[in-house]
């Protein structure tokens, strides 16, 4: 794998001097192009050992270039913060915007390197974990960035001189540790991993260039002249970069579909609404304090039809819980800054830390929703999510996330009742817009997305929950019964031992003669509470009397 980086390349001063110029050059101008096309960002990874060139490398590609429109990030061990967040996480948040070039010194392959030469990562979850980065920086270049991957590699014998070198020189002597040479100890074992890792990680999408680092001039051109071709060959190219990856949906040749089988026709009385109500939220309640929870986090997902309820659901939620310890994010359309990421960059943002809760009005699924109805991306970058999302949901499982999805349906009858009694009400008009009109006019085409959203993302870590919403208490119930149910899943507890929500059906034969007799019941009880706080007054009342008369002195 390293062969072509131990044969000794050199430059020399003359022609290094010769070539600089034009390399500055015609890299200021292509960097200039690539802000005023801003199409897509550019990622450049310099991975490598120590002492190979790294840093100096960095640093002539901002002497080389405008300094304005890059930015570098180097990633040492994770902090407590990082710790408790998706292993991701750090790495989301660095992507460059499109029209930029983002350097990553270390990136999302070097802790697994390093777990893997100390053993603490075995092959397999090693090559798990690549597989994983192979599909994240496919999705990087789905989304339009160019990816760069650069090794500088060195021989073990070329290591050491180096290091040598750079420890003899008082200006750079700093940069050479103890933890320096130790890791040349390791250098077999590292090399037997980076191989590994190359050859694993080597994609048609974003390819590792080796690089031998044991020549300064010859280093810094090589890149200098990879990062000019490459972003050369990316502007001049007027393809289309994306296509689908998909295969097609079965057609549903019978209508039946997972929302079609839904029975809209469920409910719950008042009286059994209210009772489940205090039992769901103080059951959550409790489980948002046990201390299991602090290892975990919970992603709360809510989509739905308009008018379907979700707002109030969420409130029923919230009031279980202490307000310092969620996080709620209405999803709208993006902004100028979030068009200029990765799709999924703006949700990754919002995940939270361990122990805490996040809840999502809207979510990432708008893109294989309102997206794909309405046009607003294209076939490719919508067949292509779900892959994405899964594995988006994937990773947020891994690093302890409960991820709890909602579906809430409604009747096409019952969206149009609620639409006219928000009209009239004075505080809820807000809540209805000309573009909740206009999209019941492609319900079709949403319940076909709905349904293939459903078949393509409900897995075994982060499933879909439908629910029956045409009844608002009932929904509202079997939400947080669910959120229950599945954090107590999640944690190992003892699930709570509860009668279950009335049955809908039992809850329907209900007759109103039963209703009737209810009340009757309830009025009788409450009369001989009355009747018994009464007697009890007036005894009460006696006794103090007789006590008076006692204390009275004697005449």
């Amino acid at each position: 794998m390293f062969e072509s980086a131990e044969l000794g390349h050199k430059i020399d001063k003359e022609t290094f001097k010769a070539e600089e110029p034009k390399l500055r050059a015609a890299l200021l101008e292509t960097q200039e192009l690539l802000r005023e096309n801003g199409s897509f960002p550019v990622v450049i990874l310099i991975s490598g050992v120590d002492g190979s060139g790294k840093g100096e490398t960095i640093n002539v590609l901002y002497e080389w270039m405008d300094p304005r429109y890059m930015s570098t990030h180097a990633f040492y061990a994770p902090t407590a913060e990082e710790r408790a967040r998706p292993s991701m996480w750090r790495y989301w948040r660095a992507l460059p915007p499109k029209g930029r070039i983002g350097i990553f010194a270390g990136s999302w392959y070097s802790q697994p390197i390093a777990e893997r030469i100390t053993n603490s990562l075995s092959r397999s979850d090693f090559d798990q974990r690549m597989d994983q980065l192979n599909r994240f920086e496919a999705m990087l270049v789905n989304e339009g960035a160019l990816v760069l991957k650069f090794w500088i590699h060195l021989s073990k014998d070329a290591q050491r001189e180096r290091l040598k070198a750079i420890e003899a020189n008082p200006l750079t002597k700093w940069r050479v540790t103890k933890a320096s040479w130790d890791r040349l100890k390791t250098y077999d074992k590292l090399q037997e991993v980076a191989g590994h890792l190359l050859r694993t990680s080597n994609t048609p999408w974003a390819p590792w260039i080796i690089v031998e680092g044991t020549d300064d001039r010859y280093r810094h051109l090589t890149v200098g002249k990879t990062i000019l071709e490459s972003l050369q060959k990316r502007l001049a190219d007027k393809r289309d970069q994306n296509s689908p990856v998909a295969p097609p949906f079965s057609p549903r040749i019978d209508r039946l579909d997972v929302l079609s089988s839904l029975d809209m026709t469920q409910s719950l009385t008042k009286k059994v609404y209210e009772t489940e109500l205090s039992l769901w939220q103080g059951r959550l309640a409790e489980l948002m304090r046990h201390p299991e929870f602090r290892k975990r986090a919970l992603i709360l997902a809510f989509e739905g039809s308009d008018a379907a309820g979700k707002g109030g659901a969420i409130r029923r939620i919230t009031s279980a819980m202490d307000a310092r310890q969620y996080q709620l994010v209405p999803v709208a359309a993006p902004t100028e800054e979030e068009r200029a990421q990765p799709y999924l960059w703006r949700f990754w943002r919002h995940m939270p830390r361990l122990g805490r809760v996040v809840i999502f009005d809207r979510t990432w699924y708008g893109r294989v929703l309102v997206e794909r109805v309405e046009g607003f991306c294209t076939d490719a970058d919508w067949l292509r999510a779900y892959s994405e999302i899964n594995d988006f949901e994937h990773d947020l499982w891994r690093a302890g996330g409960i991820v709890v999805k909602f579906w809430l349906q409604i009747s096409d009858e019952e969206q149009l009742k609620r639409f006219d009694e928000r009209a009239k009400i004075e505080h809820k008009r807000f809540k209805i817009t000309e573009e909740d009109w206009r999209n019941r006019e492609k319900a079709g085409a949403y319940h076909e997305a709905v349904c293939d959203m459903v078949d393509r993302t409900s897995s075994g870590t982060a499933p879909w929950t439908l629910v029956e919403a045409n009844d608002k208490l009932f929904a509202r119930i079997k939400i947080l019964r669910t959120i229950c149910e599945r954090v107590e899943k999640e944690l190992k507890v003892d699930p709570l031992k509860l009668s279950p929500v009335a049955p809908p059906k039992a809850v329907r034969a209900a007759s109103s003669a039963d209703a009737k007799v209810e009340e009757v019941s309830e009025a009788k009880e409450s009369k001989t509470e009355a009747t018994k706080e009464s007697r009890a007054d007036k005894a009460r009342e006696a006794k103090a009397a007789k006590a008076r008369e006692k204390a009275r002195p004697a005449a």
